[in-house]
């Protein structure tokens, strides 16, 4: 086991909210000063202060996120600005969309446990309502807006860290969720002649039937691997993908009463999906000191990833 530990988190999304057929997405209005950047900082402050540190005492800043606020520099070099200007503390982006929080946590883990770094904030921010195609009503209903951060930190003993981790990518499934326009792909020159490549596009069905085809035995293997099983697990994470979660997660054996869904009041906030869910369990009680926690989802690529931790 990695001994590493969640010792502060925080949260945020926008009050403002639109609704489709009785689900709530929270969403930053058009014109709002509220940027990617913003939300990152006001929930990077508040894991700061649940874990009482300053900025200075930490030695790293990750940021988490499916889609960047500009291409160069990386995110966390401007969520940096924000909170750590002045200071030398090194700052990167680990992206695997949707599963962005579980990657850099995984990768994390190795450098504090190595001694690299002590403390590091980690944070996962998207706004992905300014990137919908209206157009597009299965992708156009299902996004919302975030932000969520934890600072992690060496544990000295067991009582907590990172059991097993395990990612698997199936490109077969590379174009079924993707914005094709932007970058060196296809020039930002052409968004004036095709403005519906700058948006995201989402195959819903093909994506649901591959990750139905692949998550099983992914999920099995994990299982295996870890020597753990549904009964050793107090409570899954699983990515706030849609409202299918309902039909996934009894596919891979985990009742209900087992894992998060909160899609009905978030949608699928991107990269924001799983620690906020994380967080929101913790705060109400769901999750405890102590417990086993299992974070999984899918993301573009087709990737999956399961981080198994003891909080």
């Amino acid at each position: 086991m990695r001994n590493v530990e969640i010792i502060g988190y925080g949260s945020y999304v926008p009050e403002e909210t639109v609704e489709f057929d009785g689900q709530i997405r929270h969403r930053v209005p058009k014109g709002s000063s509220v940027t990617q950047i913003s939300m990152a900082v006001a929930a990077a402050r508040e894991a700061l202060a649940k874990a009482s540190l300053d900025i200075t005492d930490i030695d790293c800043i990750v940021s988490a996120s499916a889609v960047d606020h500009q291409p160069i520099p990386c995110t966390a070099a401007l969520i940096h600005e924000q909170i750590a200007k002045g200071t030398d503390i090194p700052a990167m982006d680990i992206n695997t969309t949707c599963t962005s929080f579980v990657s850099a946590f995984d990768v994390v883990s190795y450098l504090i446990d190595a001694g690299r770094y002590d403390k590091v904030l980690l944070v996962a921010s998207e706004k992905a309502s300014v990137g919908l195609n209206p157009k597009q009503k299965e992708s156009y209903e299902l996004f919302g807006d975030g932000a969520a951060a934890v600072v992690l930190s060496k544990c000295e003993d067991d009582s907590a860290g990172i059991i097993y981790a395990k990612q698997m990518t199936w490109s077969e499934g590379a174009h079924d969720t993707e914005i094709r326009g932007g970058l060196t792909g296809m020039y930002p020159d052409v968004y004036s002649e095709c403005p519906e490549e700058f948006c995201f596009d989402m195959n819903g069905l093909k994506v649901l039937k591959l990750a139905g085809r692949k998550l099983p035995g992914f999920f099995k293997g994990f299982l295996s691997e870890s020597g753990y099983t549904m009964d050793d697990i107090d409570m899954v994470v699983p990515h706030q993908a849609s409202k299918a979660l309902g039909m996934i997660m009894p596919l891979l054996g985990v009742p209900k009463d087992k894992y998060i869904d909160i899609v009905p009041e978030y949608g699928n906030m991107v990269s924001v999906a799983i620690p906020h869910a994380l967080i929101w369990a913790i705060k109400n009680g769901k999750i405890k000191k102590g417990d086993t926690v299992l974070l999984i989802g899918t993301a573009a690529g087709l990737t999956a990833n399961a981080l198994l931790f003891k909080y």
